[in-house]
């Protein structure tokens, strides 16, 4: 007697987990900024990265804002634009 495997996604989670993981929580500007500088601001290498939240049209994913980064130390753009993902992964601009 075989049992079927679950039905998983390519990351190896059920269908049902990508689901619920994909929706996103809805934030003002402020809010974003304000999450943005405190994840900016817990990394020592980030904590000199200025930058700000800018509206954008929908992406595929579901995105529809983005940081603009200045002033951002070499050493810091991976980490800095690892952070900005986890954040746009989970939010979403508030209309």
């Amino acid at each position: 007697m075989s049992r079927k495997a679950p039905d998983t996604g390519r990351n190896g989670h059920k269908a049902m987990d990508r689901d619920i993981a994909s929706e996103k929580i809805p934030a003002t500007i402020k809010e974003l900024q304000a999450r943005v500088a405190a994840a900016f601001g817990r990394h020592p290498l980030c904590r000199d990265v200025q930058f700000a939240i800018v509206s954008t049209p929908k992406s595929r994913s579901g995105a529809n804002w983005t940081v603009s980064m200045s002033a951002v130390p070499p050493d810091a753009i991976w980490e800095a634009s690892e952070l900005v993902a986890d954040i746009q992964d989970a939010y979403v601009l508030a209309a």
